[in-house]
Formats: C-alpha cells, structure tokens, sequence
C-alpha cells in the first residue's frame, strides 16, 4: 500500500445555522463518511455519532466542546458512528447495542481485511470498488493503518423509544427505527419537524443486506418515519433533505424491494 499524505486537517465542520454543525471526515471513503451531528442546546449540547475514530474528535473543536455538557448519542454501533464515543462523559444508546458500544468489533482500515461477501454487499447496493484503504490519507506523519481499533466506550444511559433529550430549550423524542441495525434510534423534534435519522434513511446508496439488517423491520421503520410531521432530515450520511424527499427515498426501496420479491404488495 502506497504512503498516504497527511491531513492538513482530520476534520471539516460546517454551521448549518441555528446552532446545528455538520462535522464530516472528508479523507474517509464514501461508504465510511459518516455524518457527525453537534447541536447546542440552552442547558447542555447534543452530539449526534462519533465518526470512525481515525482521529480525536474532541479536541479539534474546543470552541463546541470546552465547558459544555454533551450528551453523545449513538444512533447506532457500526465502526463509522461510534468512534469518538468514548470521549464524552455522557454516552447513550439503545439496550440492544449497549454491548457493541462497550465491546465493539476492532474494524479496519485496510479494505483487503474486510470480508469479500461485505464488499460485494457495497457494490451490490451502489457504492464504488473500493480502494486499498478506507482513508485517502492519514491525521499525522508515522499513523499505521494497521493499528487502527475502536475504543470501547460503556454506555451511561440505556434509552429506548418514547424517551426523551431534553437540552433545556429543545426536546427530542427517541424513535426505535430498526432495519439497518436492531438497536437503530432516532430524534424527532415535534416542535421544528427535524429528524436526525441516523442510517435507517439517507440520501444515498442504502445498505439493507447484512448482519443485524431486516428488511421487515426498514418496512415497519419506514412507515413510522412517514408519519411525522417532519420538515428536514439530518442522516447519518450525505446530505439533509426534506419530506418530499423522504417519500420518494421510501418508495423507491418499497418498489425495488417488491419488485426483488422481498416485501409483498
């Protein structure tokens, strides 16, 4: 594997106005560029997933993180979600991945490690061949891809549907989503239509094959998500959207899916 450059900087953060920033990793590849979500609230902040974990999160943002309390919120444990979980002091997930939190799988960064039958699951739903590695270049000079591992992280609140975020001015009710994983959560504010999604939904290529996916359980979560009110949706990749979008993003897997003969209708 060819030397990777260094990263002038790991992170790339955008204000998407009204206290919500968009933090990426822009040197991952596309399957693995996952959004990281940081919202400031009156009494305490939201930070929703942690990235992939190539690099610390917290202290590339003092100006989020300093002298703030941050609840970090886990939409779910896949490997590009978790990885700056453990930083914070608050770490909340649903029960049924509070294990893949605190013991996670290792991961990889080295694309021949990933098993062939996953990497023909990526092609299969529409993303690109990947290349040697996950990341197009390193954080700092001497990085080894090799020793790259998720840090564990022990939950410190269990949450499940129903329950609610509250930062002080802002209240999120947690909506369990499974399909992409059994333990996806989701936040709607009733108040402002918003939905942070995670990956039950995205504006891009859809992985609904794999361990701990359902198509059952996307066909029972798409429903619930096409029930709310919502106005915008911030997923866990590629860009935010609207209720129109939502829709058409919903049909259009309905349709394949009926169309593989893996839901009736």
């Amino acid at each position: 594997m060819a030397d990777l450059p260094v990263a002038a900087e790991w992170f790339r953060k955008r204000d998407m106005g009204g206290g919500l920033t968009l933090i990426v990793e822009p040197h991952t590849d596309v399957l693995m560029r996952a959004n990281i979500w940081h919202l400031r609230g009156r009494d305490r902040d939201l930070l929703v997933d942690g990235g992939l974990g190539v690099a610390p999160l917290r202290p590339a943002f003092p100006e989020l993180f300093e002298g703030r309390e941050t609840i970090a919120f886990a939409t779910h444990t896949h490997a590009d979600h978790i990885g700056a979980i453990h930083e914070f002091e608050q770490r909340w997930v649903h029960p049924l991945e509070a294990e893949a939190l605190a013991r996670p799988r290792p991961g990889t960064l080295i694309s021949d490690r990933i098993p062939a039958e996953a990497r023909q699951r990526f092609l299969d739903a529409g993303y690109p061949p990947l290349g040697p590695a996950l990341v197009t270049a390193v954080p700092h000079a001497g990085y080894d891809l090799r020793g790259y591992a998720l840090q564990g992280a022990e939950p410190t609140r269990r949450i499940a549907a129903g329950e609610v975020v509250d930062l002080g001015d802002r209240r999120f009710r947690v909506l369990h989503v499974p399909g992409h994983s059994p333990g996806s959560i989701a936040l709607f504010e009733e108040a402002t239509g918003t939905l942070f999604a995670g990956d039950v939904i995205y504006d891009g290529p859809l992985l609904y094959r794999g361990p701990g996916m359902g198509i059952a359980d996307y066909v029972r979560s798409f429903a619930l998500l096409r029930s709310l009110p919502v106005t915008v949706v911030h997923a866990g990749h590629d860009d935010s959207f609207g209720k129109a979008r939502l829709e058409a993003i919903i049909d259009a897997y309905l349709s394949r899916w009926r169309a593989e003969g893996l839901v009736e209708g």
